[in-house]
């Protein structure tokens, strides 16, 4: 199995509510556990603007990588402008990208961040810069290696950047299964979307979530899943609502995994959200999500 990570993927951002050391921390701890080998740990090549271009608007790329964007759209996007912010998207959009490929000619590829769903054609929202798993899918059609996707979005927050950007696309089908009264406080419209109360434990969840995928297939024929295995479904993370114990979560990505292999589906995993007040919840988190879909599909 081959993971891609940088050390660009972590960059400064002062006193802040995203957990940007976990990208450190997790390839440190999975090569600790012996997860991984450190020669399974791959550095992603960037990738250009005109990959960026094919999913963005030029006035959107154009005003961000200039560090040009108005206070209300930084406001919005939720991270402070940097140089070294606009080298992280493009090198972490280039580890979604190498996953692809990785996945399409072994089974399963991962990328130890990614799952930027909250980005739009022409602005960024909730963390989210540029969307890799979109950009990369529309790259390896360009190419003529894929042409049909399923992107399985289980954060806790609804993917509305994935479906806003992906509504006319026919040959992508979205399903997102979330926290129904999270941000967004506006969704957007999924090919499928299962939003949960509130406080949604592990048994009702497995179980939506077990009969969802056992459905997934009828609806589509993919030729390559992205799967943005987001951990703020955790019980007390302080952005999400749901309440799954580690052991749940170990349990979706299990699910998920399996359902990949059933169907005999390359996978690629990119990590999304997480926010529990002590960043090492976070890490475990991310770490048991590569594990486990290494010793399914790996």
């Amino acid at each position: 199995m081959r993971a891609f990570s940088s050390a660009g993927y972590t960059v400064p951002l002062g006193r802040h509510s995203y957990p940007m050391d976990k990208y450190r921390l997790v390839p440190e701890r999975l090569l600790a556990k012996g997860v991984l080998a450190r020669d399974e740990i791959c550095e992603p090549q960037p990738v250009t603007r005109g990959d960026i271009l094919r999913v963005h608007t030029p006035e959107y790329v154009h005003a961000f990588c200039s560090g040009r964007l108005d206070r209300r759209a930084m406001l919005r996007l939720g991270l402070p402008w940097s140089a070294a912010l606009v080298r992280r998207a493009f090198v972490v959009i280039g580890g979604t990208l190498a996953a692809s490929r990785v996945a399409l000619s072994d089974g399963l590829g991962v990328n130890l961040a990614g799952g930027t769903h909250h980005a739009f054609a022409d602005h960024g929202e909730g963390y989210c810069i540029f969307h890799d798993m979109v950009i990369s899918l529309r790259r390896l059609r360009h190419e003529g290696v894929a042409r049909r996707f399923l992107i399985i979005d289980l954060d806790v927050h609804q993917g509305n950047g994935t479906a806003a950007l992906c509504q006319t696309d026919p040959d992508v089908f979205t399903f997102s299964m979330h926290a129904a009264n999270n941000y967004p406080a506006r969704k957007e419209h999924s090919s499928w979307d299962i939003a949960l109360p509130d406080h949604t434990t592990d048994a009702p969840y497995l179980d939506r979530l077990q009969t969802a995928l056992a459905r997934l297939l009828e609806r589509c024929e993919p030729e390559l899943i992205f799967y943005q295995a987001g951990v703020d479904v955790l019980t007390g993370d302080r952005f999400g609502r749901l309440d799954l114990s580690m052991d749940g979560l170990g349990e979706r990505d299990r699910l998920v995994a399996r359902f990949a292999r059933q169907a005999g589906l390359p996978l690629v995993v990119t990590f999304g959200g997480g926010y529990a007040r002590d960043i090492n919840v976070i890490v475990e988190a991310h770490c048991q999500t590569v594990e486990i879909v290494r010793a399914c599909l790996g």
